[in-house]
């Protein structure tokens, strides 16, 4: 055995003997007990690096993430979901960025986790700071508004600026307050909440755009907007008053679309009726008088017969007016038991005289 080690410390050629190598190192059993302690830890650390070697080698990337590679601080690389590899030892360092997930920043209250039944939990703390605002016309209101935004840049979002997110809640308190600074505190509770976050994610864009960040804004979506709680009951009284306000509007302007197509209507038809009235008189005496002239130019030629034809014609329409008509001679039967003989013929027939 001494012949190998010294064999082998000479520099022959062939492998050296394992155990030769392992008593020279103290971990062996040839050593003494604190060669074969020292042995013992340098065999320990040999394998913790190893291991370390072997766990720092490599890195997974979730499928909503894209992971930013530095090797001695310098970006070398941005690589796709799945495994990939590394130089251990914290040689090459990787930075995960969600890229493909909607993250959201919210403002006046803050959310939770989620209830059994699939609620969402609210926190139970004010947020005044926030979402406390003035309008144009000097009103307090409280808004409550989320911001989702997505990473469009993971080197910039890192290395742009400093603190990305917490710039980008100070550009949207900025923009918010502002926004609704320029704008009535009723136009804020009712119809302008459409308009505000349309305005909000626009200016926000541009700024951010400014900056260089690298994030892109999806939506800006206000919450709740209420007025304090202190005031809360004279904004709840003013608006019942602008209801009813509308409510009477509204039956007002129901009356008139009702009211005014009547009275057109009424009059379009007495004019109607008036005109059809003059139609008919003056066809009439239109009538009366084509018939007067043609008498006329009759009788002009036949005096006689055009006479005695309208005398005819005269008693045809006044006889039946006259009704029953008795001549009486001396000594013949009186009157009175001869009135009943149209009588008892028209009883006969249904009729009545």
């Amino acid at each position: 055995m001494s012949q190998s080690n010294n064999n082998w410390g000479q520099g022959q050629s062939g492998p050296p003997d394992l155990k030769a190598v392992l008593n020279s190192l103290g971990i062996g059993g040839g050593g003494g007990s604190s060669r074969g302690f020292l042995g013992s830890v340098l065999l320990v650390v040999l394998l913790l690096v190893a291991v370390w070697g072997a766990l720092t080698s490599f890195y997974t990337v979730q499928p909503e993430e894209r992971a930013v590679v530095k090797r001695f601080g310098a970006v070398i690389n941005i690589t796709d979901p799945g495994l990939h590899f590394r130089l251990p030892f914290g040689i090459d360092q990787v930075q995960l960025v969600a890229t493909e997930r909607v993250l959201k920043q919210e403002f006046g209250f803050r959310t939770e986790g989620t209830r059994q039944g699939g609620r969402t939990a609210y926190s139970a703390d004010h947020f005044e700071d926030e979402s406390l605002m003035l309008t144009g016309d000097l009103n307090m209101i409280d808004v409550e508004w989320v911001v989702q935004y997505r990473i469009s840049d993971p080197i910039k979002f890192l290395y742009r600026m400093r603190e990305p997110t917490r710039t980008l809640r100070d550009i949207s308190e900025s923009v918010m307050r502002r926004i609704v600074g320029n704008m009535l505190g009723s136009e804020v509770l009712t119809i302008g909440r459409v308009e505000i976050q349309r305005k909000a994610r626009v200016e926000m864009q541009e700024i951010l755009d400014g900056y260089d960040v690298g994030i892109r804004i999806s939506t800006v979506e206000m919450q709740d907007v209420v007025p304090p709680p202190a005031v809360q009951p004279a904004f709840n009284e003013v608006n019942e008053a602008r209801q009813e306000r509308e409510r009477m509007i509204n039956e007002a302007q129901k009356r008139v679309n009702s009211e005014i197509p009547n009275a057109e209507g009424q009059a379009l038809r007495m004019i109607a009726e008036a005109e059809g009235y003059a139609t008919e008189r003056v066809n009439r005496a239109l009538g009366e008088s084509v018939r007067f002239t043609s008498v006329l130019r009759e009788y002009q030629r036949v005096p006689e017969v055009t006479r005695s034809r309208l005398y005819l014609e005269t008693l045809n329409d006044v006889l039946p007016k006259v009704g029953q008509v008795l001549v009486v001679q001396d000594g013949q039967v009186g009157p009175f038991p001869l009135l009943d003989v149209n009588r008892g013929s028209a009883r006969g027939t249904g009729g009545q005289q």
